[in-house]
């Protein structure tokens, strides 16, 4: 499969919020969003704003760097939120149940690097990078990467 990619810049963490909001809106079961970045880089904002944004009444979303993997009930079905950093071992994400959550839930997956070669072909990457001075701290390149054209359309009406 070609893979594709776009990126978009946003001057603050609303801007982020938007896009993750509109993503939301299009999600299904069965997709997965691999979100990468350093730490501190807005991988968890966005997830929190998108998980929230397919709550019926928006709760506290924390991040599961202790936990690993925090699940939701949603206006469209189950959602997996999951950190990955912590993991020493790619056999510990079969452990934790998500395969099978990558089948039949929506799952965001951070240090999705971790997942080595269980990686599903049919995710959005999202990669998060953040800018050094002069330029502001709040502005981060969001790319967005993917093979499987269910995400064609998806991205192609975040660039509009």
């Amino acid at each position: 499969m070609t893979s594709r990619s776009t990126s978009l810049t946003t001057n603050g963490p609303e801007k982020t919020a938007e896009i993750a909001v509109r993503i939301g809106a299009t999600l299904r079961s069965g997709d997965v969003l691999l979100l990468s970045g350093g730490i501190g880089a807005g991988k968890s904002h966005f997830a929190r704003r998108l998980i929230q944004s397919l709550q019926d009444v928006p709760e506290d979303v924390p991040s599961p760097t202790f936990t690993l993997v925090q699940e939701y009930e949603t206006q469209k079905g189950m959602l997996w939120h999951a950190d990955l950093y912590r993991l020493s071992d790619p056999d510990e994400v079969a452990e934790l149940g998500l395969l099978d959550a990558m089948q039949d839930a929506i799952c965001l997956i951070e240090w999705p690097n971790r997942l080595e070669d269980m990686t599903p072909e049919n995710a959005l990457s999202v990669n998060f990078e953040t800018h050094a001075p002069p330029r502001s701290e709040h502005e981060r390149t969001l790319t967005f990467t993917w093979s499987n054209i269910r995400w064609d359309t998806v991205c192609a009406e975040l660039r509009a």
